[in-house]
């Protein structure tokens, strides 16, 4: 611990913070799931900016799945090499500080993530809870999920596809298309990052 050290004998405000590097908006790196992926300190910035697409899916409700027929109706702006943003509004309709967050949320089926794969995408952002399985481990802490259960993770990963987890206010966003970063700390030998994500629209 750190002695607290005030401006009457210290000149600078001096503060520490110890964090969650997979709690609220981060980025994933491969080595999150895969075993010999990268850590963040060595995934190319370049995966997580760049030209980005909002898919609208604000008409999804508590425990419906994102489709790939949902993509398929709302996507056909999505160009190869996008970062895709899915955009549920669920932090607005939920508290994220909620158990209901975690438990009834949107989730993202794999024939959704099978699709965003075809069309070349390389990142995926959401603004909800994307594993149907977190809701399995909420509901009993001793469940033991099996690898493709996570099935963002096990999807994406696999294709070089990035994630970036708990988006918020995409509702904010005017256009289908903009400039879009999410930059991670490059934190030696970690699975994610924390990052501040802007869309940038012009």
């Amino acid at each position: 611990m750190y002695p607290i050290r005030t401006f009457d004998d210290y000149h600078f405000l001096i503060q520490s913070i110890d964090f969650n590097l997979h709690g609220f908006t981060h980025v994933d790196a491969p080595l999150h799931f895969l075993p010999d992926g990268l850590s963040i300190e060595k995934v190319s910035l370049d995966k997580f900016m760049g030209e980005a697409a909002v898919i609208d899916l604000s008409h999804l409700s508590e425990n419906d799945g994102v489709t790939s027929a949902d993509l398929e109706k709302r996507g056909q702006h999505i160009r190869p090499g996008d970062i895709v943003l899915l955009r549920t509004d669920w932090p607005l309709k939920c508290d994220y500080m909620s158990r209901d967050f975690w438990a009834k949320s949107p989730y993202t089926t794999r024939s959704a993530c099978e699709w965003l794969v075809q069309q070349k995408v390389k990142a995926v952002g959401y603004d909800y809870p994307p594993d149907y399985v977190l809701r399995k481990k909420l509901s009993d802490p001793e469940y033991q999920d099996k690898p493709e259960e996570n099935t963002t993770h096990d999807v994406f990963f696999k294709e070089g596809i990035f994630v970036i987890e708990y988006l918020c206010n995409l509702h904010l966003i005017n256009r289908k298309r903009f400039q879009f970063m999410a930059l991670p700390l490059p934190i030696e030998g970690a699975g994610g990052s924390p990052v501040r994500a802007i869309a940038i629209e012009r």
